[in-house]
């Protein structure tokens, strides 16, 4: 499978997806790079640090399960109790509706809402009040890295209205940023400490963070997306947002990783030492009812044979029934077979119609038993 997977990466470089990649598969990490960091640039080496964007999901799900299995918390415990701004929500008769038109909710924001993207927060789809509200308040989901602070960013979310009761549809994205605010509250250490604990230490993994420390900057390469002309630089090589220290709070932020360490966070959680089997196969099976699975939730036939878990996406149906895995929107993609094959693929392109074609072909490249 390392063949097919080389000559896919290699295919995509020449075609012009992406200037270069590095992945792996099977069960044990054995990374391969092709390609360059930058057009003209040097070679795409195997230890290079990627914006992973929302694979954090994973990460950050998998933290909280660990503060479930250790008793600080329920997955059914309203946020409230740590989240005071988010104490009164207010929601709308439906998520075109005018926000003059919200109304108290009722019902609280649980930690179950936040990992399944059911929390009324959430990226918009249609051309809506609710949607130019965010982009006003500046929270709407982009490839961009965040502007502001973990507080002030919430302060900005808390005073829009949710898009529907929490628990009864899905929309993308905010509720992770919740998430990682409310695991540093919860334990009263800063996210960072608390990622570091529950996953990161036990997994080994060893440069995933928010930050990529000043001496190790060289591995992180520029990120781009496709213009007109071809690259468009968005982040700078071995500089910008996500190389130490952080401008602000970022605990609503998402992470930098290698390959290498992703593969290691993935094998942790199969072989069951990160949390127990019990929430390890909550998280790879669909948490998310028909009801609340409506088509302009997502981009098109997203439900289709398709699920949500706790910070993955899950397969219900087809040749790949049982697989999880997700992708950032830098071109970073995952997923893991019921056999224990692990697929990591790390580009940094933002996503467009050529990155999502690559997605789909690698995840064409296993078969599991169905």
């Amino acid at each position: 499978m390392s063949d097919a997977l080389h000559d896919l990466l290699v295919r995509h470089v020449e075609a012009g997806t992406m200037p270069g990649a590095v992945g792996t598969i099977g069960e044990d990490c054995e990374p391969i790079a092709v390609g360059l960091a930058a057009p003209g640039g040097p070679p795409l080496q195997t230890d290079a640090i990627f914006r992973i964007q929302s694979m954090t999901k994973a990460i950050s799900a998998v933290a909280t399960l660990r503060l479930v299995q250790d008793g600080m918390i329920t997955l059914d415990d309203p946020i409230t109790a740590w989240m005071p701004e988010l104490a009164e929500p207010r929601v709308l008769p439906h998520p075109d509706a005018p926000l003059e038109d919200s109304r108290p909710a009722q019902r609280p924001i649980t930690v179950r809402h936040l990992l399944t993207n059911q929390s009324g927060y959430g990226a918009m789809t249609s051309d809506s009040p609710l949607r130019q509200a965010m982009i006003d308040a500046g929270v709407e989901a982009g490839a961009e890295p965040v502007d502001r602070g973990a507080q002030d960013w919430l302060d900005a979310l808390a005073a829009l209205p949710l898009a529907f009761e929490p628990g009864e549809a899905w929309r993308y994205h905010h509720s992770f940023g919740i998430l990682g605010i409310l695991l540093g509250r919860i334990t009263g250490r800063h996210t960072q400490e608390v990622l570091d604990t529950t996953v990161f230490t036990p997994s080994g993994m060893r440069d995933t963070g928010f930050t990529v420390p000043k001496e190790q900057a060289h591995r992180l390469p520029p990120a781009f997306r496709h213009g007109a002309a071809g690259f468009e630089q968005s982040e700078p090589a071995g500089a910008g947002f996500y190389v130490e220290p952080a401008p602000f709070d970022v605990s609503h932020s998402e992470l930098v990783s290698t390959v290498v360490d992703y593969h290691a966070f993935l094998r942790a959680l199969i072989d069951g030492r990160l949390i127990d089997a019990e929430l390890r196969d909550g998280l790879r099976s669909d948490q998310v009812n028909a009801s609340a699975k409506q088509p302009d939730s997502f981009v098109p036939g997203f439900w289709e044979n398709g699920g949500w878990g706790y910070g993955v996406s899950v397969v219900t149906g087809g040749v790949h029934r049982g697989r999880f895995g997700w992708s950032g929107g830098l071109g970073t993609d995952f997923f893991v077979d019921p056999d224990g094959t692990i697929c990591i693929v790390m580009t940094q392109v933002e996503m467009d119609d050529s990155v999502f074609g690559l997605i789909g072909e690698l995840q064409g490249l296993r078969c599991s038993p169905s």
